[in-house]
Formats: C-alpha cells, structure tokens, sequence
C-alpha cells in the first residue's frame, strides 16, 4: 500500500501544480486530436536529424523503419527490452541478459545500439534504455555508413531522445501498476524560460519483483535537456541521462537443465534470496550544435560522453550433475567510458538539371570497457570440508527439485560502493589494477564518410553515390588488431508518383578481427556486402505506409580455430563465407478512421556457403542465432463520435518459426527450439487531458522460453506468464 499511495501521491502532485500555472495551454505534446477526431501517429515520414540524410523516407533508397512514441505508449512498453521489437520485421531478441541490457538481432547478427546518432554500442551493454526519456526509435537495415561502416552489415536501431520544443508549457504524468507488484511513475515537463531559451524534464521512478521469486529490478531516471536559440540561426542543445538501476544478478533468470528447453515450471528460479543487488549507474551528457548558412546548407556538430558503473554479480553453475548443482557467485565491478565527436555538413545545391544532396562528415570515437570477473566464491559445498580430492557428497550440492538454499555456511565475500575490492587476501586494489589488460577492451575509431545523391528528371531519379574510410584500433583482453577500410554506398531510387518509389542498394561494412595463420600472416578484416531492393508506399496522403524489401548478406574472411592445432597452438584458417538472404514487409499507420495497425513479417535465412573446415562447419551449415519466420501484429481501434467516443480496444500477436538457438553446442543436444507464439490484448480510454489504459500480455498464459544448449546441458530463460499493466496519464 506503501508504494501505492507514493505513487498517486506523484500524480496528484504533478496535477496539482499544473492546474494552479497559469501558463497551461490545450495543446497535447502527441497530437493524439487532430480536429476533434482521434489520430493515432503511428506513422514519421522523416528521420530525426541525427539520422543526418535530412530526406523523407520514401525517397532514401534503404529499409528505415521508425518507432513512434505513440506506439510505444499504447503498448505500455517500458524499456528497450520490453517488447520494443514488435514493430520491427525480423528484429528479434532470442538471447536474455534480464533487463539489463537489450541485445538485438535482425538479419543474421547483431544491430549496432545508437542513441542520438553515436555509437554506445559494446560487450556489456549499453543498459536497456528506458522508453520515459525516448521520443522514437529508428531502425536501419543492412551497413549504413552515413553513421557507421566498423561493425556487424545487419544494421542499427538509433534511440532518439526527447528535446525541448519551445513551446508554452506542456507535460504529462503517468502512474502504472501491474502485476508482479510493479509500481511505476513518470512525468514529462516541456516549457520555454524566454524566446530564446527552452526546457524540458523528464523523470521516472519504478519499483518491480518479477514472476520468480527473489527477483526484482528497480529503475530511476533524471533526464534534463534546455535548447538555446543562440542567434536566428544557431541553436544549442545539451541534456543529460542519469539512469539507475537496481536488480537481481545477472543469471537469476536462467534455468539449467540436462532434459531439454521448458522442463521446470514457469517461476522456477536457481537464484538465492540473500545475494546482494547488482546496481548500475549510467550518466551520459550530450551538446549538439547546429548552424543554418541558409535554406540550403546546415551544419552540426555533437559531444557525447557516457559512463556506465557496474557492482554486482552473475550466477553459473562451476559443477553440474543430473539435478544437483553447484552455483558459483561471480562479482563483476565494470567501469565503461565512451567519448564521441562529430560534426557533418548538409547541402543542397543544382548544376545545370542535377540537384545534389550532399552530406560530408568526420567522426571520432573513443570505448573503454575494464571488468574484473576474477573474485568469486560458490554458494554451495563439494562436501562436508570441500575436499575435491574426497567424493562428491550430493547433499550438499543445491537441488533444482527441493530449493535448498540453506546448504551453503560458508561467508559472503562482499563488494562495496567505494569502487575498491577487498579481496580475498585482504588486500585493496583498484578496478584498474585488478582488470589489467586482460579484462580491458579499447577502441578508438575515425571516420570519414562523403555522399552525394544527385538527382534527375525534377529529383524523381535519385542516384547515391557514398563511400567512408574508417581506421580503427582495437584491444580486446589483451589482444590487439588494427585495421582501415574504405566502404561504399551505392543507391537508387526513383518516385513513380509522390507516394510510391522502387530502390537498389549496395553497401558494406566490415569488423576488425584478431587472428595469425600459421604461414604467419594476419587476417583481413571480416566484410560484410549488402545488396537489397525495396519498394514503399504511402497509402491515403501518408496515413499509413508499406516497405517490402529483399536483401542478401555476404560476409567474407571469418576465421575459426585450425584443426591442426596441437598443445597451445592457437593459429586460425579462414572459415569461408557465409550468406544470410531474406524478404522483410512492414505496414504501420492509420487504415481507415479510427483503426490503426502495425504489421510486419520477415524470411531469415542464414547459411555456410564456402568452408575450409568441411568436418565442423559443411556447406549449408545454419548459423545460429535466429528465426526463420518472423511475424508481429498490432491492431487497434479507437471510437471517434458517439456514446463511446475516446474508447480503444487493441490486439496484437507475435510468431517466431523454426527458431535456431543462441549458438551450437555438442551434436547431441537440441539446434533448435519451439515456435514461439505470444497475444496481447489492451482496452483504453481518452480526451484531450486524460488517458486511461490497461493491457494484458500474454493472453493464453503460453510458456514462453529462449535459450541454448551448454556443453552437455541447456540453458534457457522463461518470460512472464499472463500478467497485466494499468496506466492512468494527465496531459497539461
């Protein structure tokens, strides 16, 4: 009841202080009316600038698929983990980390994480973001070098956050409860100080156990932002990101299991109720500078610095054995530090009957991640006097049938918040000094990245033509590579009429690797080449829109371990090629007045297609890590006139087919796992002021998994069985 009243309390307060300012304004921040009749915005026909095309959709020639604040509010989706991909074709999540930080796969590998155009992308994160400081997400398809070419071709998802817009005041608090006694609250203050000067707030605060017992996590966000017109033409914009979280160790979740995926009930959990929290604390600061020379040419410039602090753990298992266990308790203090600088120019310009688009950028980027994942002890005896000399004596070990937690007498070693371990020497030593270069990763990047997309036949013929050159510098525990490369871009698009236009691409990216053959020499980079063609619609004055794309992967100069190795050899031969194929079909927006819908479907496939190691990866070999068949689907409708005016009812359904596991283990276990099938169903209510919603995920109550085999073993994750979330929200 405690948390309860704290959180009606926030609203009431919020309420209250909007109703006695007399600078309130009608307007609403979403623009959920629109002449009196209800408009679910579903639909942006443009990218945030970050994005730095500066060009509608439908004319850019690549898959781009947004996510709009709206659609996220009438999910209730809270973090970027928490069924965000949806919206997305063939963007999937089969491997889980909890809450902690959202891995994304779409088109055979993993998608870069952007936040306002730079790349947070690494190892261990970033931590999922939280949707209260979000405006969109932007999804992108295939290697996009007008962001990045030094990574993974499948693409990028580009979290845009929320910015002042100058307007009189405007706002909104919301209050969610739902099951698992969650209790979440958030408010949204958009105001101008002067003219000139604009702010915005954005807080949040929740507190959520979860379906398992001793699971939790706790999230608090503080993200102010002011916008400053410097002059009629330069603007300044800073905000800063505080996230906190607060939750159950990493592996709390997991299940472990010799019989197969699903074997133990739905709330089973091997976590134990007196290990410490792990906590997280994120701070990240951005200033983005823009200058307008006039209508045609702008310029931005952008500073990013992010921090993100780990104390906490992770569980395992160190000794496995039919139904016994013995769980190790691994610490993990972390320390990530990324700063990112860049400044590109867009320009618009005609020689003679070509118009150019020009957009010239440089970017620098610097990753620190240092971890020490050396301290740990097990929660649970070998035997009596843990002699691992003597037999193993069961009753000792944690049974998975009878949760017996109480076996273990042994003392906690514990961590602190000073950022300094005591170890079990009783020595003090640094983060630094206990990571060492063997549990440190570096990166520093530079990129060059020029485009132009000249145009014909009144810019109905669009001819891109793009390349960047990338240097990058790497240190991976101790490892070391370099690498440059120049990536090019190559697209067309032409606009059959103002609503529909037919593309080609070919564009690439590539990794850096560390590897020695064993003539010696080094590896090349991995390269990935994409080429896809597409066709979009826009439907009823852009409404609601269609993009179906076909696309193919090749990626080029993978390595694996050389079979010839003998001792400590640890030489490498190219692996071959690989191809992952595929056809995606998105449709979003209004259909008819009132009836809005998301729907998407993708066709994965990923394969060897050339091998030098025949014996463990043949031709046709899959690789691992995706759904075949992917489809997601979100209706609502909404009551414009009558008795039953700002009355909603929404149903939404998502598939997995012919799931392939996170990666392969022995031959003797499971490749794959069951099809996935998930219902959600939600009723709302709402006028200009007020809104009203409560949603139910997983209707039929279905066991849900992911997961994958460990050696001789499995591992997997269950998600939450039937459970619901009630919102009530106050615009101003």
């Amino acid at each position: 009841m405690r948390k309860i009243t704290i959180a009606a309390a926030f609203l009431a307060t919020t309420l209250a202080w909007a109703q006695n300012n007399d600078t309130i304004k009608s307007n609403d921040i979403e623009e959920v009316v629109v002449n009196g009749k209800y408009y679910k915005k579903y639909v942006e026909k443009e990218g945030s600038s970050s994005m730095r095309l500066d060009e509608e959709l439908i004319k850019i020639p690549q898959n781009i698929s947004i996510i709009t604040n709206r659609a996220l509010e009438d999910q209730q989706v809270t973090t970027m983990s928490d069924g965000v991909l949806r919206n997305v074709a063939g963007a999937q999540r089969l491997e889980h980390w909890g809450d902690m930080y959202t891995r994304v796969n779409m088109r055979g590998s993993r998608a870069a994480a952007f936040m306002n155009g730079v790349n947070v992308t690494s190892n261990w994160g970033p931590l999922s973001e939280d949707m209260s400081f979000v405006d969109h997400i932007e999804f992108i398809k295939g290697p996009s070098g007008f962001l990045m070419s030094n990574g993974e071709p499948s693409g990028i998802y580009n979290i845009v956050t929320k910015k002042p817009t100058g307007q009189s005041l405007n706002g909104s608090a919301r209050v969610t409860l739902g099951s698992f006694n969650m209790y979440r609250g958030e408010t949204d203050i958009d105001t101008k100080i002067t003219n000139k000067v604009a702010f915005r707030l954005n807080l949040m605060a929740q507190n959520r156990n979860s379906f398992r017992d001793y699971e939790f996590n706790d999230r608090y966000i503080i993200n102010p932002s002011l916008k400053v017109n410097l002059t009629d033409k330069t603007t300044l914009t800073a905000e800063y990101i505080y996230q906190k979280a607060k939750m159950s160790e990493v592996g709390s979740a997991y299940v472990f299991s010799y019989d197969g995926y699903a074997t133990r009930p739905v709330s089973y959990t091997a976590t134990d109720p007196s290990i410490e929290p792990t906590k997280v604390d994120n701070n990240t600061v951005n200033i983005n500078l823009q200058h307008k020379f006039n209508e045609n040419w702008k310029l931005t410039s952008q500073l990013t610095y992010v921090n993100e602090y780990t104390m906490g753990s992770n569980l395992w298992p160190s000794s496995f054995v039919g139904n016994y266990m013995i769980r190790r308790l691994g610490y993990w203090e972390a320390d990530n530090t990324m700063k990112f600088g860049q400044i590109f120019l867009n320009g618009y310009a005609k020689t003679g009957i070509v118009s150019h688009k020009i957009l010239a950028g440089l970017d620098l980027g610097s990753k620190k991640y240092m971890a020490d994942w050396s301290q740990g002890y097990n929660l649970d005896k070998y035997n009596a006097t843990d002699d691992y000399s003597a037999p193993a004596d069961y009753r000792y070990w944690y049974n998975l049938n009878t949760n017996n937690y109480d076996i273990n007498t042994g003392a906690y070693y514990g961590y602190n918040n000073t950022q300094a371990f005591v170890s079990f020497d009783g020595t003090t030593k640094t983060l630094t000094e206990r990571a060492g270069t063997g549990s440190m990763l570096n990166q520093n990047y530079t990129g060059l990245y020029l485009q132009d997309e000249l145009g014909f036949l009144e810019d109905r013929l669009r001819l891109t033509l793009a390349a960047r050159y990338t240097t990058v510098k790497e240190s991976n525990y101790g490892t070391k590579m370099e690498a440059d490369k120049i990536t090019p871009r190559v697209g067309i698009s032409y606009s059959i009429d103002q609503n529909l236009s037919v593309y080609g691409l070919y564009d690439q990216s590539f990794v850096p690797q560390a590897a020695i053959f064993r003539d010696g020499s080094t590896v090349k980079p991995i390269t990935g080449n994409n080429m896809e063609v597409g066709v979009k619609k826009d439907w009823l004055g852009g409404k609601w829109n269609t993009t179906l794309s076909v696309y193919n992967i090749i990626k080029n100069n993978a390595t694996t371990n050389d079979p010839t190795n003998t001792g400590n050899e640890q030489f490498s031969i190219l692996l071959g090629k690989t191809r992952v194929q595929g056809v995606e079909f998105d449709l979003k927006g209004e259909i008819v007045k009132g009836f809005n819908a998301i729907f998407n479907y993708a066709f994965t496939e990923n394969k060897v297609t050339e091998s030098n190691d025949p014996v463990n990866n043949p031709v046709g070999m899959r690789v691992p890590g995706y759904a075949k068949h992917t489809a997601n689907g979100w209706l609502n409708y909404t009551f414009t006139g009558g008795t039953l005016e700002g009355f909603g009812v929404s149903f939404g359904g998502t598939y997995l087919g012919d799931r392939s596991t996170w990666n392969w283990a022995n031959t003797g276990t499971q490749k794959n796992m069951g099809d996935y099938v998930k219902f959600d169903a939600g009723l709302s209510w709402e006028d200009t002021k007020f809104r009203v919603g409560l949603n139910v995920f997983n209707v039929f109550n279905r066991y849900l998994y992911s997961g994958s085999p460990y050696g001789n073993y499995y591992y997997y994750q269950a998600e939450a069985p039937r459970n619901f979330r009630l919102s009530i929200g106050y615009k101003f």
